[in-house]
């Protein structure tokens, strides 16, 4: 759970940062994550950042097309995540979509595009432990079994809060 300082109802209003992924998973149980290119951070879910007028469900849908060369849209909810704010990042709101099942051999359905994600492969939960980051690990494990479940969760920096 995140501790944070009671609101101050007479701040400004924050500003809100918004992506949205997509959990692709397999009938094994693992799920697809994608690896930036050289420099760029840890694996993650395919997805991105929400852009000014965008949906989180569009941008969703964007970025499954950008990263994976994936048409179709996302189906339903399967987490929210606020994330506080830290450093210069203000607060954000992280939306995962669930993908559905690729089909047994994905590869030839799936186009990377150049300079922005290196790779891609299936994970199971050891693996993802050791290629996402911590927060990203919370996140998928989450919403991996929200799918499971027929849920949808709602975590706090990647903690689920009751």
């Amino acid at each position: 759970m995140v501790t944070k300082p009671p609101a101050d109802p007479s701040a400004a209003p924050p500003r809100t940062r918004m992506a949205a992924a997509v959990l692709f998973s397999d009938d094994r149980g693992r799920v697809l994550i994608v690896e930036p290119a050289a420099g760029q951070g840890h694996w993650g879910l395919p997805g991105g950042a929400v852009g000014a007028g965008e949906s989180p469900m569009d941008a969703a849908l964007r970025g499954t097309k950008e990263a994976l060369g994936l048409r179709g849209r996302p189906g339903r909810l399967l987490a929210v995540d606020w994330m506080p704010a830290r450093d210069a990042r203000p607060e954000g709101l992280t939306f995962v979509y669930d993908g559905g099942a690729l089909p047994p051999e994905p590869e030839a359905a799936i186009r990377l595009p150049a300079g922005q994600w290196r790779s891609w492969r299936w994970c199971g939960a050891a693996d993802a432990a050791e290629r996402l980051s911590p927060l990203l690990d919370r996140r998928a494990a989450a919403a991996l079994q929200a799918a499971r479940d027929g849920t949808t969760a709602y975590l706090e920096n990647g903690y689920a809060r009751p």
